[in-house]
């Protein structure tokens, strides 16, 4: 991501660019680390599906003796819960997964009910499956990190005790070291290749068991489109008033301080011309503040710099003018909708504002991804947290305009921080 000032890649001679094998590897390591991000993720549900699963079987077992019975709807809502925590975690990667309908009362009716089936076969795969994916996912660059750096530590340890991850290589001298150290290059060729895969096998039976049925994501869908059009009438209505209160409170009163004082300055023109010349000085003063703040308006609607350039650089202005020290790693190089990267970039205007007036941090990340057809932004500040969306600072009108796209919109701010805003919008295949 180039830095503020800095030149396009589209900019610069064919024979600046970088070669196709380093975008390739760029490309490469990316896709490994997001799968990387993904598999840890899905550990921890996994550890959760794990432990529900054993709670689920426990319950069963002891339905034969009376005990399973006050047992079975506590684990039917436990699982309800971590099957909850998994469709969030698979919608902030791709497509958002409806969540089911409550889980029924009665026992019998909660056995009978499809979703409550699926989740029971969702959880069985994820706790055993899905765990051992999350828990390769973290070894493998442990074995990486470990075996490469096998020649700087192997004389450390006590004779016949140093040897390989797996215990296949005794370390003896320097030599089988180097040997060591040559398998950790295998290990990461093995994470580069594999991790990918890995995370889409841990993420598949989620997306198949969890998603509702047809007809309920029907009746569910024409239900939040009909929620979200009423927030988009609201934010179109807010916007609205936003802009004619710019208008009213300052561009108007502009124009008419500018209006009075030539009429001021044609009276005192035949009296006092150098009264006139000083009083035309003030109107003209005023005339430009009036421009400024109608470009601020016109900019507000939308800025300029997602005409002339990508919402990748005009990320990169916000992030440059924000007080508090902020980093954007940006990897959407495809365009959206014009009125996609409009809430984009108001998304992390308003975002950074937040950050800089409330938050107390230091430190700032802005993250920018596009995946097939969603385009996900995460905003994270290290400041003492305890943001609430029903408490203001912003927070609503965020939510408002990623809903009125269809978006989705995730806050995570526990007291003492860190804060994780995340959005993921609709943009088109």
């Amino acid at each position: 991501m180039p830095s503020p000032g800095a030149y396009d890649i589209h900019d610069v001679p064919p024979s600046a660019k970088p070669p196709g094998w380093q975008r390739a590897a760029t490309a490469r390591a990316r896709a490994t680390l997001d799968a990387l991000e993904h598999l840890v993720g899905g550990l921890g549900t996994g550890i959760l599906a794990a432990t529900a699963l054993l709670f689920l079987v426990f319950a069963a077992l002891t339905c034969l003796i009376g005990v399973g019975l006050l047992l079975m709807p506590i684990a039917l809502r436990v699982l309800r819960v971590v099957a909850d925590r998994e469709r969030a975690r698979l919608s902030r990667w791709g497509p958002e997964i409806v969540g089911a309908e409550p889980v029924p009362a009665r026992l019998g009716d909660a056995l009978r009910d499809p979703a409550v089936r699926r989740e029971v076969l969702w959880l069985a795969c994820h706790g055993t499956l899905g765990f051992f994916l999350g828990a390769a996912g973290v070894t493998l660059p442990l074995y990486v990190v470990t075996n490469g750096s096998n020649p700087l530590w192997w004389y450390l340890l006590p004779p016949g005790e140093a040897s390989d991850t797996l215990q296949l290589i005794s370390v003896n001298d320097l030599q089988t070291a180097l040997l060591v150290s040559l398998t950790g290059l295998g290990w990461l060729i093995v994470l580069v290749t594999v991790t990918p895969h890995m995370a889409w096998l841990q993420a598949w039976p989620g997306r198949r068991l969890l998603s509702p049925d047809a007809g309920t994501d029907l009746n569910m869908r024409v239900a939040q489109l009909t929620a979200t059009r009423a927030a988009a009438l609201d934010a179109h209505a807010a916007e609205l008033r936003r802009i004619e209160r710019s208008l009213h409170d300052g561009t108007q009163n502009r124009l008419v301080a500018v209006n009075v004082l030539l009429g001021a300055a044609r009276r005192a023109l035949g009296r006092n011309p150098a009264d006139a010349e000083a009083i035309i000085d003030r109107a003209q003063d005023a005339a430009e503040q009036a421009l400024a703040e109608l470009r601020a308006v016109v900019r507000s609607i939308l800025p300029p710099v997602l005409i002339d350039r990508s919402l990748a650089d005009a990320l990169s202005a916000l992030v440059a003018d924000c007080p508090v020290n902020c980093n954007i790693d940006a990897d959407a190089s495809e365009r959206c909708a014009a009125s996609v990267e409009a809430t984009a970039y108001f998304v992390v205007a308003e975002a950074l504002t937040n950050v800089a007036r409330h938050s107390g941090a230091g430190r700032a990340t802005v993250k920018l991804r596009r995946r097939e057809d969603r385009l996900t932004i995460e905003i994270t500040d290290d400041g003492h947290g305890g943001a609430d969306v029903d408490g203001g600072s912003g927070l609503v009108g965020i939510r408002r305009r990623v809903e009125a796209h269809d978006g989705t919109f995730a806050l995570v701010s526990p007291v003492g921080g860190p804060t994780t805003l995340t959005v993921s919008l609709p943009c088109g295949s």
